[in-house]
């Protein structure tokens, strides 16, 4: 039995801490890899941290399902209306705002006009980069009451079956014509011909979430996602090495979240998280656990006014030994987005739709 913290589940509070930090560890490597040669060795550390920490966005999706795909929870279709999706909206609307006001703060131009512009941009899905994800969630929170159908009355072969076709539609067979766009044609025609639309997009991370917290795996099953999933990062870092060089420049395939390499590393970090690391017993530790894991969707969204900010006085990745500058740099980004993430949820009424 997985321990819980309050009623939280610890495995689950330690993986979003881990993820948030992953997440900013992404965006800092990321951010210079197009400014220096992919044969230095610069570029070859950017893109071992980049490659490692892939599984970020695919577990904060599995995260997710855990919990909202789970019959045991009630979910009535009014509450994931007007609080889940409802907040997601909330936080959209007010920090697509500030990121907007911030880029046009650094242009030189903050005025009542720039605000106006500011807001319209979030309608007209026009937000900063990072907030793709919310609008992500939103069409997740959409589909939730009739996956959560599925869940409930699904065998557990029943589960296998789909994350088959999920993982042979959205994963395997995109990223084989990418890599291989002459090989594949014929196969191409009919995947675009059997158009399974149902087990594409981020629908077999959510659904994977749950099953991994409900489902327990035998030893066997359990070695063999580990295997994959080392090899998986290993393919993420070495792969991309070998077609960026090949290509002169960043070649992404084997970064996508989709790809079989990334989906393969990523489940294989959540089953790690659940039967290997734990949480110290000890009452304070679990405690601050459980407040990290409570504001690190605040982290998640404020964490690159940070970057910004950085870039603003000219502080990157390259001003001193990328080897270092990448993991201090995300530690003091993670740190005081945690801190500013924490003040806004202190704030009555408001601060709990922010973060």
């Amino acid at each position: 039995m997985a321990r819980k913290i309050d009623g939280r589940l610890a495995y689950a509070d330690l993986l979003r801490a881990f993820a948030t930090l992953a997440v900013v560890v992404l965006h800092l490597a990321g951010s210079q890899m197009g400014a220096v040669a992919v044969s230095s060795s610069a570029w070859g550390v950017f893109n071992l941290y980049d490659g490692l920490v892939r599984w970020c966005v695919p577990v904060f999706v599995m995260l997710s399902g855990m919990f909202l795909l789970d019959p045991k929870r009630g979910l009535p279709l009014s509450k994931l209306l007007f609080h889940n999706a409802l907040r997601i909206l909330v936080c959209l609307l007010f920090w697509g705002t500030v990121y907007a006001l911030a880029e046009f703060w650094a242009a030189g131009d903050l005025s009542i006009r720039a605000l106006c512009v500011a807001a319209a941009s979030v309608l007209t899905g026009n937000t900063h980069y990072h907030l793709w994800f919310l609008y992500m969630i939103l069409g997740l929170y959409l589909v939730t009451p009739v996956l959560r159908a599925f869940v409930r009355g699904a065998s557990r072969g029943d589960f296998h079956w789909f994350f088959l076709l999920a993982f042979l539609f959205a994963s395997l067979l995109p990223t084989a014509f990418r890599l291989w766009p002459n090989a594949t044609h014929i196969v191409k025609i009919w995947y675009d011909r059997l158009a399974v639309q149902t087990v594409l997009g981020y629908v077999g991370f959510y659904v994977a979430g749950y099953y991994l917290k409900e489902y327990t795996l035998g030893r066997l099953a359990e070695a063999v996602i580990y295997v994959l999933g080392v090899l998986g990062a290993v393919a993420t870092v070495w792969g991309t090495r070998v077609l960026s060089l090949r290509s002169g420049g960043l070649d992404d395939t084997l970064y996508g979240y989709f790809s079989p390499n990334v989906v393969c590393f990523a489940v294989a970090v959540v089953v790690l998280f659940r039967y290997v690391l734990g949480v110290s017993d000890e009452r304070s530790r679990r405690q601050r656990l459980g407040g990290v894991a409570r504001i690190a969707f605040g982290v998640y969204l404020v964490h690159d006014l940070f970057l910004m900010l950085l870039r603003h006085f000219g502080v990157t990745t390259l001003s001193f030994a990328p080897v270092a500058s990448v993991p201090v740099l995300a530690a003091g980004v993670f740190l005081c987005s945690l801190a500013v993430a924490w003040l806004i949820s202190k704030i009555p009424f408001v601060g709990r739709w922010l973060t």
